[in-house]
């Protein structure tokens, strides 16, 4: 019986263990590219960073919901049919029940992660040529400094200001 109390406590945790902490975001960040992007001339600034400031981003974190509940569902299948097999008579009924039973509450559990997530970020005010601007992006504040960087855009109004800087190694 013991078995079958942790198949189900984990049939609701690992979604959400699983799940919690897969999108950061990294894909965001103004010095990741995607395959369509290399090779190609780029549009390329200097700036003047004059102010770093800590933001939070708000990222679509759908598919990994949808993953979360999917893997949620499967998971309780099989915990929910040995628990229902395992408790009363051994029976296919039993087993069905605790099955459908598990796949629901696994899904049910999968469904808790969030729709979006917060990851870090940094609104940078610079300064090109007699005007001022603001981008907020995907980073961290160590990876830039007031100065002289770099704007890089693969597109329209797209600001793409490369870190000026690298964030000190932990030992």
């Amino acid at each position: 019986m013991k078995t079958a109390k942790k198949l189900i406590l984990l049939s609701f945790l690992s979604p959400l263990l699983l799940t919690g902490c897969q999108n950061n975001a990294d894909s965001y960040a103004a010095n990741v590219y995607d395959t369509t992007q290399l090779n190609n001339k780029q549009e390329t600034k200097t700036v003047s960073i004059i102010s770093i400031l800590p933001a939070k981003v708000a990222v679509d974190n759908t598919q990994n919901k949808q993953a979360a509940q999917t893997f949620g569902a499967i998971l309780g299948v099989v915990a929910g049919g040995v628990v229902g097999h395992n408790v009363g008579s051994r029976s296919a009924l039993g087993t069905t029940a605790g099955a459908v039973g598990g796949g629901a509450a696994g899904a049910a559990a999968g469904s808790l992660v969030k729709d979006k997530v917060l990851v870090e970020g940094v609104s940078l005010t610079y300064k090109e040529g007699t005007k001022v601007y603001t981008s907020t992006q995907v980073g961290k504040t160590c990876e830039f400094t007031s100065g002289l960087a770099v704007v890089i855009s693969t597109k329209d109004n797209e600001t793409r200001i490369q870190p000026n800087t690298s964030c000190p190694v932990k030992a």
